[in-house]
């Protein structure tokens, strides 16, 4: 269930982990990269989620790759280097539009992924 809150920057925690993924070298990167200053959180993906949708103010350049999730792979794995989630960039006709943390197991996390947990080839 969506809660719409007023729309706000990411905060220093969900900006390091979109930076992260943007690290990876795929058509749109550099474009996705250029519109992260004006990327702001406009809804959560539930009441206790740290999966949020994003919107793009101002006149940032689109990426060109197709809406849906941004072509890059990026794992978390937890202290003893299992896999227990990914990170998703979601776009939305070349325009970030949500980053979602989907988690393997039963509890939701509480919080976004360390950074040093995060994997990208």
């Amino acid at each position: 269930m969506q809660v719409p809150v007023t729309p706000r920057p990411l905060t220093a925690e969900e900006r390091a982990v979109v930076e992260r993924v943007l690290r990876a070298d795929f058509a749109g990167a550099a474009e996705l990269r250029q519109q992260l200053d004006e990327a702001r959180v406009v809804a959560l993906w539930g009441a206790r989620s740290v999966s949020v949708d994003l919107h793009v103010m101002g006149d940032a350049p689109r990426a060109r790759i197709p809406s849906g999730p941004a072509p890059v792979t990026c794992t978390v794995v937890d202290e003893g280097g299992e896999l227990v989630g990914e990170i998703l960039l979601w776009t939305a006709s070349g325009m970030l539009s949500g980053l979602e943390y989907a988690w393997f197991g039963d509890q939701p996390p509480a919080s976004l992924p360390r950074v040093d947990r995060m994997v990208t080839p």
